[in-house]
């Protein structure tokens, strides 16, 4: 049985030489060291095998006729500086050396030398041109490491995420964030920017459901001053903001029907018509995010399928914070650290269960706003149950019960989910959007189904 040997790249040394003796010897000194060498007999031949073979150690003699080994220098260092260059010279003409290594060449071999002067100095060669390799290595990792410090999760769902977030971030693809509000989309869509390469261009943001949908397509694609009544100056969209960077479509799922098939064009052709402007082409990466449930406003018809999966090349699932409980003790004492400047605070048992338990339908967002909270409000260095909010001390132990019980002999799906939302809505006194926060769906979405089922206080 054989074994496969690992694979080692080629060390390629170029000898440019016209004394024939020495270069045979030479040659063969380098061979039985473990290098792979290319012979040539003057600097003409020697910089034409350079620019065929790309080796990485070039040795020349100093003084050759015709093209000179300073000239070899010269140009090797200006087509690729990383190559090393080592020079030859007579042991009464070391000031030639020494120029040349003003010039660019890495080290000397002034004749006779030895076998293992010639190997030493080549190895050493190839030991820089390693380093320099790891040092490109490394600075590469850290111009596009992803930075995950603002975001906390050890478990299995969050780690699953951030390494999906490390292996697209390096890459042009689009990508489509999914997740209830509150679970980090936007910190994750900047992850993504940070780790790319066009971590050191714009990183533009725009909340498609924050703008109304008459403004929404100026603030996108921009306008000219007079399109329109109150276009007073022109304005540059998010599109041409972000030109060479990142553009952030945050809850693009609540963006206008109507303005849908000019986004989708836009990103076909990368190209934005300002309102009463003319074609301008863009370069943008485009990432997404929205809480909705796309495959169902697909089905109802509020979201293109075409769109949906020119944005979701990618698509990255958030967890919401309930599925990932594990998590939580972690999360509160990241924020704990973050939010107390004094002494240190910290969480009795009690209060801790309650905090475990909770259901968290704000997730992330509604955790830090409740840890900074008792920051604020804290007396002393520990959180007691007392000091919790009312909502969160509901008992840890009691598990939330059945909202609708099925009759034996059946039920449509329709009607449980008109009786679910009444449900909902009786409990919470008809608030909209505590009831859309029992039922962890977005406020448009009860919206909705109030309208689809004809649902209305009596």
């Amino acid at each position: 049985m054989s074994v496969q040997q690992p694979h080692t790249p080629s060390r390629k040394v170029l000898l440019i030489d016209d004394d024939a003796s020495l270069r045979r010897v030479t040659e063969y000194s380098l061979h039985s060291a473990g290098f792979q060498v290319l012979s040539a007999v003057d600097g003409k031949q020697g910089l034409a095998s350079f620019q065929a073979d790309h080796p990485q150690v070039v040795i020349t003699d100093i003084q050759m006729p015709g093209v000179s080994g300073y000239e070899v220098l010269q140009q090797i260092k200006a087509a690729r500086p990383e190559t090393v260059v080592i020079v030859i010279t007579a042991y009464s003409s070391v000031e030639k050396a020494v120029e040349a290594m003003k010039q660019g060449a890495y080290d000397y071999l002034a004749k006779p030398f030895s076998r293992d002067e010639l190997v030493m100095v080549v190895e050493k060669a190839f030991n820089l041109l390693g380093l320099q390799e790891e040092n490109q290595r490394l600075r590469d990792q850290l111009e596009h490491h992803v930075d995950f410090s603002h975001m906390v999760g050890s478990s299995d769902a969050m780690q699953k995420v951030f390494d999906l977030v490390r292996r697209v971030a390096p890459t042009e693809a689009g990508v489509l964030i999914t997740g209830e509000s509150g679970t980090g989309k936007e910190l994750i869509a900047k992850a993504i920017h940070q780790g790319g390469g066009r971590s050191k261009e714009p990183f533009v943001a725009i909340n498609c459901a924050a703008i109304p949908a008459n403004l929404l397509e100026s603030e996108l694609f921009g306008h000219v001053r007079g399109a329109f009544t109150d276009a007073v100056r022109d304005r540059v969209g998010k599109f041409e903001q972000a030109d060479g960077g990142t553009l952030f479509l945050d809850e693009v799922g609540e963006m206008p029907l109507e303005l849908q098939p000019k986004l989708l064009r836009v990103l076909q052709e990368m190209e934005v018509e300002p309102i009463g402007g003319k074609v301008r082409s863009v370069d943008v990466r485009i990432i997404a995010a929205t809480n909705q449930d796309v495959d169902l406003a697909i089905e109802e018809g509020r979201f293109r399928e075409d769109l949906y999966y020119r944005l979701a090349i990618i698509p990255i699932e958030l967890p919401p914070l309930r599925e990932r409980p594990d998590d939580i003790p972690l999360l509160i004492e990241y924020f704990l650290k973050r939010f107390n400047a004094g002494a240190p605070l910290s969480v009795s048992p009690a209060a801790f269960e309650y905090l475990k338990a909770y259901s968290w339908p704000g997730n992330v967002r509604e955790l830090q706003n409740a840890i900074e909270r008792l920051v604020v409000l804290s007396h002393g260095d520990m959180v007691e149950l007392e000091h919790l909010p009312a909502k969160f001390r509901a008992a840890p132990t009691a598990k939330r019960s059945r909202v609708v019980e099925l009759p034996l002999e059946g039920y449509s799906l329709e009607a449980l989910e008109r009786e679910v939302v009444v449900q909902a809505l009786e409990r919470n006194d008809w608030n909209q959007t505590r009831a859309a926060d029992f039922l962890q769906i977005p406020r448009h979405t009860l919206i909705y189904r109030m309208e689809k089922y004809d649902i209305k206080k009596s």
